[in-house]
Parts: C-alpha cells; sequence; structure tokens
C-alpha cells in the first residue's frame, strides 16, 4: 500500500522510475531498521488511515513519508535532520522549491507538536492519534518505544518518560484540531494517566 501511494505521489513530479523506487527503497529500509518498534512503516500506514478523510495533499504526504525519515534516540535533531533529508530527497525528484519548504517546516513542527497553518495541525494530531487508540494498543505503542530506548535502565528511561507524559497531561489540549479532539482526546488523557501512575 504505501510503496504504491510513494510512486504515485513522486510521479507528480517525476517520470524518473528509477529514481522514485531507489527513494521508496531508502524510506522501507530506514523504517525497516531492528532498532525500530514503533516508528516503523505500520506508524506512516495508521497516519494515512488517520488522514484518508482529508484531502491528502502532497504536503501531507510527504510529510508522511520523510517526517521520522532520521531517528535516532540518542540525538536531539531528528526532526531537524529529517528535514533537511526531505529537502535533498524532494529536490530530486524536482519537487517546487515553495512545497519543500512547507514540508520541511511541517516535519520540524513535529518535533515540539505546534503546527503554524491549519492544515499542519491536522497532520500534527493524526501523528499523535496512538495516544487515543484502545488500552490494548496504547499497550502495544508503550512497550514498542521502551524497545526504542532500550540502552536505558529502568530508572532513567521512566524519568523520562514521566516528563513527557506530564507535558502532555499538562496541555489544555493534546489535539489541536476539532476533529481529532472530539475523536481521541479523552481517551488519550485515559491512556497517558493510566501509563503516568503506573511509572510512579
Amino acid at each position: 500500500m504505501l510503496k504504491t501511494k510513494f510512486t504515485a505521489l513522486c510521479q507528480n513530479f517525476s517520470k524518473d522510475k528509477a529514481l522514485i523506487s531507489s527513494l521508496w527503497q531508502e524510506i522501507q529500509l530506514v523504517y525497516s531498521k531492528p532498532t525500530r518498534h514503533y516508528h516503523t512503516l505500520k506508524h506512516l500506514e495508521e497516519i494515512y488511515k488517520e488522514l484518508q478523510s482529508f484531502n491528502l495533499t502532497p504536503l501531507l504526504e510527504f510529510a508522511i513519508f520523510y517526517h521520522d525519515i532520521v531517528y535516532d534516540v540518542k540525538r536531539d535533531d531528528n526532526e531537524e535532520q529529517s528535514a533537511l533529508l526531505a529537502k535533498k530527497r524532494l529536490e530530486e525528484l524536482s519537487v517546487p522549491s515553495i512545497l519543500i519548504k512547507e514540508v520541511s517546516q511541517l516535519i520540524i513542527e513535529t518535533k515540539m507538536h505546534k503546527a503554524s497553518y491549519e492544515l499542519n495541525t491536522l497532520f500534527l494530531d493524526a501523528d499523535l492519534s496512538i495516544l487515543g487508540s484502545s488500552q490494548e494498543r496504547y499497550k502495544e505503542y508503550t512497550q514498542n518505544v521502551r524497545k526504542e530506548y532500550a540502552f536505558y535502565d529502568n530508572t532513567t528511561y521512566f524519568s523520562g518518560r514521566k516528563k513527557v507524559l506530564e507535558r502532555f497531561l499538562d496541555k489544555e489540549r493534546i489535539y489541536e484540531s476539532r476533529y481529532f479532539y472530539d475523536k481521541y482526546e479523552r481517551q488519550a488523557r485515559v491512556n497517558i494517566l493510566i501509563e503516568y501512575n503506573s511509572l510512579i
């Protein structure tokens, strides 16, 4: 499914089949690394599913594929590096510079999940949709995130994780868009609070 969507997306800008194929192979390889357990191709598929009822513009679609293209839990500049790599790849596809700039901006906004445009809000909320999933799915998500941070001992990991959860709980709204707020806000707060209490 993802390969078909990526190919169709790229063909709007380039007819170079070899280039498009190589870019897809890069995405497939990176998101399938053994160090990844949550930030995988499944995560991209879930964002697609969340946004399927909206008008999926090239901005949103390129952001789906490239927003986590660089993901190293030991770094604090993954979003910036992902945006830079996206810029390079989109230039190879001859994507217009204004669109490249918008894609890069949206990817960087996933760092703090603060949108500069309404359209960006939908993407940022979809990226966090896992927080409002069923308790069973949320538990699977937390286990996979823990695996990605496996090199940390429990004390260190739990301390950092609690800070992340506190930031969400302190927000007036986890989801900025009306659509995702209505759909996931209540369950997200339940899930986060359960996890937080389990770490205390």
